[in-house]
């Protein structure tokens, strides 16, 4: 759902699409400036979502899923980022989103810039809440497959589940395997190891 950022400076509590002259881009700019540390402003296919910060449970998967890459990735050039925006194209103009995590070639985010284009991104994955699931589960798929992302991992808590999802093509991705939550994942080249979720 599309949620206000809290304290904004004029204290409004309305919808964001409906602030008065302004286009969605320029309201999720304002809002992305003002929003408070810790809090991620995403802009996905005409709607502007407000991610407040990480709970402890979250940032232990992600946390996890990170140290795993580095101990097991088999192209030490690899390397991890968290809080990484990316510049997506959509259907509905221009997508920003903040992947949980994103794994590209050393280097590819050197640019002193807020948002990225996902030319060089290999692997973004996402922790699925109960307040992003939805969106995790439809919304961001069609947007990393629209952007030729090859590898797309949702970690879908609710489900009890782990979803892989790569060859993109189009608006989808043409491969996906569902895994328990809990068992070794394999996961496609370029990663090329089992993730273990246990550790989940």
């Amino acid at each position: 759902m599309a949620m206000p950022v809290p304290g904004l400076e004029d204290g409004t509590s309305e919808d964001p699409n409906d602030r008065e002259g302004a286009t969605v881009e320029e309201t999720f700019e304002l809002f992305s400036a003002q929003a408070p540390k810790g809090w991620r402003v995403e802009l996905i296919d005409g709607e502007i979502y407000v991610v407040p910060p990480a709970k402890g449970p979250h940032e232990k998967i992600v946390t996890e899923l990170v140290e795993q890459v580095i101990a097991r990735r088999t192209d030490k050039e690899l390397r991890n980022s968290t809080g990484i925006g990316l510049h997506l194209p959509g259907g509905n103009g221009t997508l920003r989103v903040i992947p949980d995590l994103v794994v590209a070639p050393r280097d590819s985010f050197d640019a002193p810039r807020e948002w990225h284009a996902p030319d060089p991104v290999l692997l973004v994955a996402e922790v699925a809440s109960p307040s992003t699931a939805s969106r995790d589960r439809v919304l961001k798929i069609r947007a990393y497959a629209r952007a030729g992302i090859p590898v797309y991992l949702l970690i879908d808590r609710e489900a009890d589940e782990v979803v892989v999802c790569s060859e993109p093509v189009g608006d989808d991705y043409t491969h996906k395997s569902l895994h328990k939550l809990g068992a070794e994942v394999p996961l496609p080249a370029p990663l090329g190891f089992s993730l273990d979720t246990a550790a989940f």
